[in-house]
């Protein structure tokens, strides 16, 4: 098989692992335009410094012994295989570098023969690039769930980050549509990388010469909609993997039907709204101080499809507002709708030296049209409203800010 044909093969069975940008992207190129998003082979990440950086991405292979029901390389399924060598992928990186057209490297793979067998490639490819071609770029390995300790240990010293993919969040669920795969496996290889990466920060305060291990972290994936669990369950499980296995961040794939199985659910579009509710969430958790439990409760389990999750967590908790912007702790301004992390540190900078008024906010970034609800500023509120029903019918109106027309995108010869 030509190696072209082996790169259109491995590069589109690559597209459905989420763990560098979100799923469920279909815009192709048509009639001669510019870019496409449909294509695979080339993703995107960011760097350290925030610098958005393009990556190879690419299976070394797509035979598996493992039988998925969601995933299109799984064994009984009838496709097109291909795998590339070691020496292949190697050159290929390389060449498509020295191009400039990747940065880095995302190479994950099916199942060959064991989970050991296989990260022992992938190890290979990571080590030849580092060692025998002094290659600096960026290098994303997929962890295999049930490989040794020691292989993910060599792992971690080659690739800047290492994913495992749990997939479906609970063991029912992988019982059911992946038997192959055991949660006792793929959480006890998050575990031992989280581990060890704890271990190697500890290591490098004491012995700044300490070669780093997986310096980008590690992340996973959760593939929502392909079975039954609420985003109560899934939010609480992202979680404790924050907690407790270093974990970087989850990314979150709305199920894409790639194939037909009777135990999948019929969908005729990825659920992408509900994906991104569940990203919101997640970024709560990581950086806005939220709980799984504040932002669903058991009876109420799923995102809404009409407000995110900061609004709803207010409308929910209306006995805490309005707030008032000049004296109100940083914490509380952060959980207000409209006001994200940097507004927030702009306002405390700035109320240091005197008061605010709502014309200042609009400088800061604050989104009046769902702040104006929850704050006032020096005693003053733009709207009185504490029925909670009566917010939530404002603001999926989302009327104009008082005095202001709303915004209207400029075009670019006028």
């Amino acid at each position: 098989m030509e190696l072209e044909e082996k790169v259109g093969i491995l590069a589109a069975a690559a597209k459905y692992d989420a763990s560098c940008s979100s799923s469920g992207g279909t815009r192709s190129n048509v009639g001669g335009g510019v870019g496409n998003s449909y294509t695979a082979g080339i993703c995107h990440s960011w760097s350290g410094d925030g610098r958005c950086i393009s990556l190879l991405k690419i299976l070394l292979t797509n035979h598996c012994i493992y039988n998925c029901a969601y995933c299109v390389n799984r064994s009984s399924n009838d496709l097109p295989r291909a795998s590339f060598s070691v020496t292949e992928i190697v050159d290929l990186t390389l060449n498509f570098y020295r191009r400039n057209y990747i940065e880095g490297l995302f190479l994950s793979s099916g199942i060959l023969k064991n989970p050991d067998f296989t990260m022992e490639l992938l190890i290979e490819v990571a080590r030849r690039l580092r060692r025998e071609n002094r290659f600096n770029g960026y290098i994303h390995l997929k962890a295999i769930p049930g490989a040794s300790g020691e292989l993910l240990s060599e792992a971690g010293k080659w690739a800047d980050r290492l994913s495992v993919n749990i997939e479906l969040p609970t063991e029912q669920s992988l019982r059911l549509l992946a038997p192959d795969k055991t949660r006792h496996a793929i959480l006890d290889s998050l575990s031992f990388i989280g581990t060890r990466i704890a271990a190697n920060r500890d290591e490098r305060k004491k012995l700044t010469k300490t070669p780093p291990f997986v310096p980008a972290g590690q992340s996973t994936q959760l593939i929502i909609g392909a079975t039954p669990e609420t985003d109560l369950q899934i939010i609480r499980l992202a979680e404790a993997l924050y907690r407790k296995v270093n974990l970087k961040r989850v990314y979150y794939s709305a199920y894409v039907p790639v194939t037909n199985h009777p135990l999948l659910p019929f969908v005729k579009t990825p659920v992408l709204l509900r994906e991104n509710r569940l990203y919101q969430a997640d970024w709560l958790l990581r950086f806005y101080g939220f709980k799984a439990v504040e932002l669903l409760e058991p009876g109420d389990p799923f995102l809404s499809g009409d407000l995110d999750p900061k609004t709803g967590w207010a409308l929910r908790n209306m006995h805490l507002f309005p707030i008032e912007i000049n004296r109100a702790a940083y914490e509380m301004l952060i959980r207000t709708p409209g006001i994200g992390l940097k507004s927030a540190q702009k306002i405390v900078a700035s109320r240091r030296t005197g008061n605010i008024g709502f014309d200042q906010l609009l400088k800061f970034g604050v989104a009046l049209k769902r702040a104006r609800y929850f704050i006032t500023c020096c005693g003053r509120s733009l709207e009185r409203l504490e029925d909670p029903q009566a917010v939530r019918r404002m603001l999926l109106g989302a009327p104009p800010v008082v005095g202001r027309s709303a915004p209207e995108q400029l075009t670019l010869f006028s």
